[in-house]
């Protein structure tokens, strides 16, 4: 009984002898999480987030002629809620006209003024001929009188005959000279009116504009559909209160929610992945559970600056497939742009790579009992993977963090990297300052030779007794 009693403690040592090495190994480190080499399909994604977007929309805008009138912006008084469901022909919004108005009423006065300047310039006109007329038949009873009076001189004396006749020449010759001006006249004036009267008609026809524009103030739908507000130049909606420009006076849009586009923009070192006809994945913030289908349809060729961003981008347009009620504009979509398929590959996970000098990319690879520091060559990535083109097999099993005590480790290099790693920058070691003795070792010279340590200095004086001393030894 003593005997299986003491078989019995002895096994009970042994098993706490056992769990105590097993839950000290686990508590010195983290527990091990290891990951697998594997082959099959690979994707090279391109992780995104976009703004879905209707393909085709009607523009609802307000009054875009008012640049001819220098106005430049307006502001919106009024306008219905974004969502609203709309008909043709009901309310949108209303902006402000007070300026306008202002320069309605200056242009009123401006064609007051027009109309009596047109209407002086005529009775000018009037007056003008009315006088040219009249002296036109002055000169003319002048020649007959003259006429009358050389035909009654012809039993005068030549000379009065002669002068007679003169006079009726310089009667004749002052009619017709009358006449030539008349006419003259009569032209500029006509042209003075057509003129006065071209203007009068410019300003009627600005007014008359100006009065049918007004009207274009209170903002109707064109077309039934969805009030989706426009965007200023920041990105943010418009409301009410905020102001348009006139070189762009959209205040919404009424989307086609048939046909619906994610927009999203890709920075540029990803975006020479990207081309047109590329299948996407697509994912909505609103609704998790919702997996859609897309093809990429625009890529931008040229990159811009978005704000609050230091990185340029480019537009990226995706087509959703299909149509459903459920999308409305302004959504969040997760996109994965689908940029190329490998049928078979090598790959392993992100996290289990690591770099030294940014040149030697390696991993812990498990092998039995031991763990190997190993250097490997890596292809293309995804937001998960990278393909493995040299340094393990499929089926190897690595670490996804660092084992205990093998930082420091050698890593285990490859050939298919050789020429290809940054060289590290050699360490220039610092000379001693100072003179190499014969046995190797270095005498440091001070910097300053003039200066010597405080024991040394010594006054004047001892230093001449001294020089004195030194003489009469050597004598």
């Amino acid at each position: 009984m003593n005997k299986k009693n003491g078989l019995i403690a002895i096994g009970v040592v042994v098993v706490l002898v056992i769990a105590y090495f097993l839950i000290g190994r686990q508590s010195d480190g983290a527990a091990e999480i290891l990951a697998t080499v594997k082959r099959g399909p690979f994707k090279i994604e391109i992780e995104t987030t976009g703004e879905l977007e209707a393909k085709n929309s009607v523009k609802i805008t307000g009054p875009s002629a008012l640049r001819e009138f220098r106005i430049n912006q307006l502001t919106i008084l009024t306008i219905v809620d974004e969502g609203t469901v709309v008909k043709r022909g009901d309310l949108i919004a209303t902006l402000d006209r007070s300026e306008f108005f202002t320069k309605i009423k200056d242009k009123e006065i401006e064609l007051e003024k027009e109309q009596a300047e047109f209407t002086q310039t005529q009775l000018d006109t009037t007056l003008v001929l009315r006088e040219a007329r009249d002296q036109l038949i002055n000169l003319r009873y002048a020649v007959e009188e003259q006429s009358i009076i050389l035909e009654q001189s012809k039993f005068e004396p030549p000379a009065t005959i002669k002068q007679a006749e003169i006079n009726k020449e310089k009667a004749s010759r002052a009619y017709e000279q009358a006449q030539e001006n008349y006419k003259i006249r009569k032209q500029q004036n006509v042209a003075k009116m057509r003129e006065q009267s071209a203007e009068l008609r410019k300003v009627q026809n600005e007014y008359n504009a100006m009065n049918e524009l007004s009207q274009s103030f209170t903002i109707l739908a064109p077309e039934p559909g969805m009030v989706i507000y426009a965007r200023g130049w920041d990105g943010k909606a418009i409301k009410g209160g905020s102001q348009i420009g006139t070189w762009d006076p959209t205040v919404a849009t009424l989307p086609d929610l048939t046909t619906m586009v994610s927009k999203t923009y890709i920075n540029e070192v990803d975006v020479r992945k990207v081309k047109p006809n590329q299948n996407v994945e697509i994912g909505l913030d609103a609704y998790p559970d919702k997996k859609l289908t897309g093809v990429v349809t625009k890529v931008a060729n040229v990159g811009e600056q978005r704000p609050n961003s230091d990185a340029k981008v480019f537009l990226v347009e995706i087509v959703i497939n299909g149509s459903d009620p459920s999308l409305r504009p302004a959504m969040t979509t997760s996109n994965k742009i689908i940029a190329n398929v490998i049928d078979s590959a090598l790959f392993l996970p992100l996290e289990c790579l690591h770099n030294h000098l940014d040149s030697i990319t390696y991993v812990f690879k498990k092998d039995g009992m031991n763990t190997i520091k190993q250097e490997v060559m890596i292809g293309e990535r995804n937001a998960n993977d990278a393909i493995l083109l040299a340094g393990l097999s499929e089926g190897d099993r690595l670490y996804l963090s660092v084992p205990k005590g093998m930082e420091d480790a050698d890593v285990r290099l490859i050939p298919e990297m050789d020429g290809k790693r940054r060289k590290e920058d050699p360490k220039v070691e610092e000379k001693p300052a100072g003179r190499i003795m014969p046995d190797g070792s270095v005498m440091t010279m001070p910097t300053d030779r003039t200066a010597k340590p405080d024991g040394d200095k010594k006054p004047a004086g001892e230093k001449q007794e001294g020089r004195k001393r030194g003489a009469k030894a050597n004598s």
